[in-house]
């Protein structure tokens, strides 16, 4: 029998009571928590095992805990003052192949305190080049990429457009109405090369920002359209870094999947395989940075149709070269080898792709476009803050302030060659790299061509014993090329320009006297093997690399 509900027992009953529910109720809310956190990490981790697969997982997690223990005893008196040694010695020849040295070395830390002339200032800049005399002479053709130039008529109408608009910003349209429609000219012609003419874009600093760029214009369309508030986005292990780069910028999480090792293309099974809710975007290239080869950008679309996703083609290098090799008659490839297949808006499913004029363009370095299917997509790269004390703000991509002489450079490039000159340069380029991978293949037995790369640049990597790829790289530097190591597998590639063009036999002439040396006198002290060699030699070796990486980045800002 109950007390009577106004006697202190009675009272102290119901209390009990409430503290008892209340306690249950708090039991039952850590429960469903742990369940909560429990069920959000084990969805995770499905998703991870799904995308990268249990042996790759595993191999990762004994690569990391093989890292762990390297590191403690790295950590050891002796070997951290052996690996300091080391580390101090490559630092040191880093800086030395940047910095000039010597007393004869003027250096300008600080203002002058009058203004110099326009002939001092132009010896001056001579000096500076003279005392650097080891660097590559990139107009002697013997260059990988890097400088892509149109020649010396249309290197002045460049200069010629830089000086009348020196001074522009094309954030005041107002103020250089004219810049303004240039930009939006080179957009236009851009997007009708890439057969989109309904599409929208911008222009950017180069291919890094125009990536980028496209990262944030789909995390922001998915978190819009789709709610997607933790993005995630598959990329080839062959992609460009600026993926990777974009994606810890704007806290992105990345499936890198593996490339066939024979064709270089994505697995587009794995790729199927990370799909999952939390996905923005796929990624493609035509053609890739590390061996010019394309993935299959078709069945890329048909996936990214059917999971409603964004897919991103990086023609950054592919630039003004993939527009016109079906113009030249070379896209079949010859042979069964070289063939390019579909990669531009044509394609269901393409929603944004990079081009970089700054490349085969030939427009001044610092000039790229991001295109976009519609302009719906492209206002999700704006940025907008309409409440700033200094007025609206709106701007296209990163840069507030862009210079606008570099704008009208790239138009003036544009205008200069002409499609029939693009025509031109792309059918000499392509033949000229096609011509280098058909001598390695008939000539040089101890290499192999990475895949079938269809435009301007190929890879090459050993299949002999005794052959170090990446030492074969270093002796083509002693010769005067420069040309770029790659790792996974290792190899060394090269892009031609109208540089390279005339150059074949040279090229491969210095490549078997490159391999020849490699053979009997193999030093491992060149800046291939060390470096690059050093990635794979442990599992440490990314951390040495970083080291020695950072330590590049800071010797470039070394007066």
């Amino acid at each position: 029998m109950m007390p009577p509900c106004d006697s202190p027992h009675s009272l102290f009953f119901l209390a009990t009571m409430d503290v008892g529910r209340a306690t249950r109720a708090y039991e039952a809310l850590k429960s469903l928590l742990f369940l909560y956190v429990v069920s959000r990490y084990a969805l995770k981790s499905q998703r991870h095992l799904r995308a990268r697969g249990v042996l790759a997982s595993v191999r990762e997690f004994y690569r990391w805990i093989t890292q762990q223990v390297l590191l403690l005893v790295l950590r050891l008196p002796k070997m951290k003052a052996k690996v300091a040694l080391e580390m101090g010695q490559a630092k040191l020849d880093i800086e030395n192949r940047l910095v000039p040295k010597g007393p004869d070395v003027t250096r300008h830390l600080s203002l002058p305190k009058e203004g110099k002339s326009l002939e001092w200032i132009l010896a001056e800049m001579d000096k500076m080049d003279d005392e650097m005399s080891h660097a590559t002479n990139w107009r002697q053709g013997k260059i990988s990429g890097a400088v892509y130039h149109g020649g010396e008529d249309l290197e002045r109408v460049i200069v010629a457009a830089y000086a009348k608009y020196a001074v522009s910003n094309p954030l005041h349209p107002d103020v250089f109405p004219a810049v303004r429609k240039m930009e939006a000219e080179i957009v236009a012609q851009t997007l009708q090369l890439y057969n989109g003419p309904n599409g929208a874009g911008t222009m950017t600093s180069g291919g890094t920002e125009s990536i980028i760029m496209s990262v944030k214009t789909h995390r922001d369309w998915a978190r819009a359209v789709k709610g997607i508030a933790e993005p995630e986005m598959i990329i080839p292990s062959s992609a460009h870094a600026a993926f990777d780069k974009g994606a810890a910028y704007l806290k992105i999480k990345v499936h890198t999947i593996p490339v066939d090792s024979y064709t270089r293309k994505v697995d587009i099974k794995a790729v199927k395989r990370a799909i999952n809710a939390n996905t923005i975007m796929l990624v493609g290239s035509t053609v890739n940075f590390p061996d010019g080869n394309q993935d299959d950008i078709e069945a890329l679309g048909k996936l990214a149709v059917k999971y409603k996703l964004g897919l991103h083609v990086d023609s950054c290098l592919g630039s003004f070269i993939i527009p016109y090799l079906e113009k030249t008659g070379l896209s079949e490839g010859s042979n069964g080898k070289y063939k390019l297949y579909p990669c531009d808006f044509r394609v269901p499913g393409v929603t944004a792709i990079s081009c970089d004029t700054h490349k085969y363009g030939f427009s001044p370095k610092g000039t790229s476009v991001i295109m976009y299917r519609d302009a719906e997509l492209r206002r999700h790269q704006y940025y907008v803050s309409p409440d700033w004390a200094g007025g609206v703000y709106a701007s296209p991509s990163l840069s507030g302030s862009r210079p606008g002489a570099l704008l009208a450079g790239t138009w003036a490039a544009m205008q200069y060659m002409g499609s029939d000159g693009y025509l031109e340069s792309c059918r000499s380029i392509v033949t000229c790299a096609r011509t280098i991978a058909d001598r390695i293949v008939s000539s040089i037995p101890e290499l192999y061509i990475l895949g079938s790369p269809p435009a301007s640049l190929i890879a090459f990597g050993s299949k002999h014993p005794k052959v170090d790829v990446l030492e074969v790289g270093d002796k083509m530097s002693q010769r005067g090329w420069h040309l770029n190591a790659l790792s996974n597998p290792p190899a060394v590639h090269i892009a031609c320009t109208r540089l390279t063009v005339g150059k074949e036999e040279e090229f491969i002439a210095d490549l078997k006297d490159s391999i020849r040396e490699a053979k009997l006198q193999p030093s491992g002290q060149g800046t291939m093997v060390r470096v690059y060699g050093l990635g794979k030699s442990s599992a440490v070796g990314p951390a040495m690399v970083t080291q020695l990486a950072s330590a590049y980045v800071d010797a470039m800002y070394k007066a």
